[in-house]
């Protein structure tokens, strides 16, 4: 199990929100932490500890007005960290490549592939054609409906018809690198993970998988690593101290990283 953090950009802050609070109307978002630091500072820091894997996710939509500062932000923190980060938000087949040579390791994807409720096989063989398999990340963040998960766009906002099961993981996994998958109703509480999502990530066994929602403890972090059968990586918001929670950042790095020798 490997820590990959994040450095989420709202109204060109850094900051950490309520996944499901989320609305493009007037820009809004339920937050929990608003950084006095920019985007570079927390870069540096993963530079620094040598963590790979982390992701950039612009919260705004292209059309905002805040879409530019976000922008900015994103940009230090791929001049200070180029190839330790990967980004996410507003990508598509006509700029991934321009994302990558700003610096990031990867491209993460989810509104322009799941279009209009589906999966868009245009806009998917578009975009791996852009960049390549190996340098996509498909976002697969999800909300539970009628007792089954199912990938929202639109900054979480709108439900897809396409569930979250092994067969979907199966079908996409020959197009992209990896997986993000954030339970969103669970997203920025730091109240106890989606346990029934994180079961059913872990019976899958295909390419790395990243989880992200809920972690509020260490005993979070054990959970993920039993229910998930140790192959699934897990972010921290937040809970974490850099972003005003009580998860002390090196023990999450310890805590992750000495289990991989077990």
């Amino acid at each position: 199990m490997n820590f990959k953090p994040c450095i989420d950009i709202h109204n060109g802050k850094v900051k950490q929100i309520v996944g499901g609070s989320l609305l493009d109307t007037n820009n809004q978002a339920k937050e929990n932490f608003v950084s006095q630091q920019d985007a570079s500072f927390y870069a540096q820091l993963y530079k620094d500890n040598k963590i790979m894997g982390g992701h950039i996710i612009l919260l705004n939509p292209v059309d905002s007005d805040y879409y530019d500062a976000d922008m900015n932000q994103a940009q230090l923190a791929l001049n200070c960290y180029p190839g330790g980060l990967q980004i996410g938000g507003g990508i598509t087949a006509d700029n991934a490549k321009a994302f990558l040579d700003m610096g990031a390791s990867h491209v993460l994807v989810t509104s322009y592939v799941f279009k209009d409720g589906k999966i868009d096989f245009d806009n998917l063989h578009a975009i791996v054609n852009a960049v390549g398999k190996e340098k996509l990340v498909l976002d697969l963040s999800c909300r539970k409906k009628d007792g089954e998960y199912y990938i929202v766009t639109d900054r979480w906002q709108k439900f897809t018809e396409v569930k979250v099961t092994e067969s979907t993981l199966d079908l996409l996994a020959n197009y992209c690198d990896e997986f993000m998958i954030h339970a969103v109703d669970v997203e920025g509480k730091a109240s106890g993970i989606d346990k029934e999502l994180v079961t059913m990530l872990g019976k899958w066994s295909g390419i790395p998988i990243t989880y992200a929602g809920g972690v509020g403890s260490f005993e979070d972090i054990d959970l993920i690593r039993k229910l998930g059968q140790n192959k699934i990586d897990v972010t921290v918001g937040s809970a974490l101290d850099l972003f005003g929670g009580s998860m002390k950042f090196e023990d999450v790095l310890r805590k992750c990283e000495n289990k991989l020798e077990d």
